[in-house]
């Protein structure tokens, strides 16, 4: 079965490390579950060095699907509970999916037809 215009893809990218926090908050505010990719950095607070060699910063990438109905909710979670607000502590943002398979598991709990 394939969802349309039901479910928001929220993207947050924050330091090494701190993926296991977001992904533990996600789901406390109703999330599923999340996907975590790793990534680098090249933002404006990533231009460190050592001994005058660029340091390129490890970063995670979390993508949660979650209902539309839910995605102010874990959003505000995110900020509250992982300082999202403060410089250099990462970004998150939002994207709306047209459609959706593969969330079997989300369907039996929906209503049948």
């Amino acid at each position: 079965m394939v969802l349309k215009d039901s479910h928001d893809l929220i993207i947050t990218v924050v330091k090494k490390g701190w993926a296991d926090k977001i992904v533990k908050t996600t789901k406390k505010a109703g999330a599923e579950g999340a996907t975590i990719l790793h990534g680098r950095g090249t933002g404006i607070h990533e231009q460190k060095k050592l001994l005058g060699i660029a340091i390129e910063p490890e970063k995670e990438i979390v993508l949660t699907i979650v209902p539309k109905e839910i995605t102010d909710l874990v959003i505000d979670s995110i900020v509250n509970q992982c300082d999202m607000n403060k410089p250099a502590t990462g970004i998150c943002f939002v994207i709306g999916i047209d459609k959706v398979v593969g969330i079997a598991h989300l369907l039996c709990a929906l209503p049948q037809e």
